[in-house]
């Protein structure tokens, strides 16, 4: 987050400045994409050297109170979160994005959201997914449930969740563990900052069946992304009008979806269902 911050800043000074990355490549006489990596956030540890040689090409005073602001984001941005000790299972960014979010709304159309999933849910979707070792399993369940403590921080994202009732009726593992999942969503009614929605089957066709998304939202006035897990890459859409037409989709699945209250009572129709 801190990295796509600086990008961000440093983009706008240099196109304040009139220059295309070409112009600063040249100037500084850096290697080809430098620059871009910087502004897209792909450059690690991003060097406090390189912004300050940014700032004075841009015209910077260093009296200017950004100089100092985007110098000291620079050395947070150096800085790992807790999710570099899983980089061995990590496929993505995704994880510190979720992190630095403010608001999270998420439409899930084949799975549970991982925010939402119990240990024996998560555990048997990575097996779904074709993955046999035990130890990489669990690994990537750690992973996912260490990402849960968001929702139990000081200052926890509100989260609004969409599901298609098909992941909610997908068969797995025990009916005990059928049983703790259900009642691991309707928990959820106990948190102000959380709201799940299920989407009935009864609906038919909705604008949802094209797949899942989460829109990120983020303080500071930070630009909102659009995260759609795709493999072997996942897709970051940031464009003003992607944002706007799925957040034009997840409205009109709200609509659609059970409301909170009727979502509760029927989860717990079909925990009494389980045999």
């Amino acid at each position: 987050m801190r990295r796509r911050r600086l990008g961000i800043e440093l983009r706008k000074l240099r196109e304040a400045a009139e220059m295309s990355a070409l112009d600063v490549t040249r100037s500084l006489e850096w290697s080809p994409g430098k620059v871009t990596r910087l502004e897209k956030a792909q450059a690690v540890k991003p060097m406090v050297v390189d912004t300050r040689l940014l700032l004075d090409l841009y015209g910077v005073p260093k009296d200017d109170p950004r100089y100092e602001e985007l110098v000291t984001l620079t050395r947070e941005a150096r800085q790992r979160g807790w999710w570099i000790s899983y980089k061995d299972v990590l496929d993505d960014p995704y994880a510190e994005f979720e992190a630095g979010a403010e608001k999270i709304h998420t439409y899930e159309l084949a799975n549970i959201p991982g925010l939402l999933q119990t240990p024996a849910y998560a555990a048997a979707v990575y097996r779904g997914a074709l993955i046999r070792e035990s130890v990489e399993i669990e690994r990537r369940v750690q992973l996912r449930m260490e990402r849960q403590a968001i929702l139990h921080a000081d200052n926890p994202p509100y989260l609004w969740a969409v599901i298609d009732e098909a992941a909610i009726l997908r068969p797995f593992g025990t009916a005990e563990d059928r049983r703790e999942q259900l009642q691991h969503l309707i928990a959820t009614e106990r948190l102000e900052h959380v709201t799940v929605q299920v989407l009935p089957m009864e609906v038919g066709p909705h604008p949802g069946m094209t797949g899942p998304f989460v829109i990120l939202d983020f303080p500071d006035n930070d630009p909102s992304l659009v995260y759609i897990e795709t493999h072997p890459n996942s897709l970051y859409l940031e464009e003003r009008e992607e944002i706007q037409r799925y957040s034009v989709v997840f409205q009109n699945l709200l609509a659609m979806a059970l409301s909170p209250d009727a979502t509760i009572a029927h989860l717990s129709r079909l925990i009494d269902q389980l045999k």
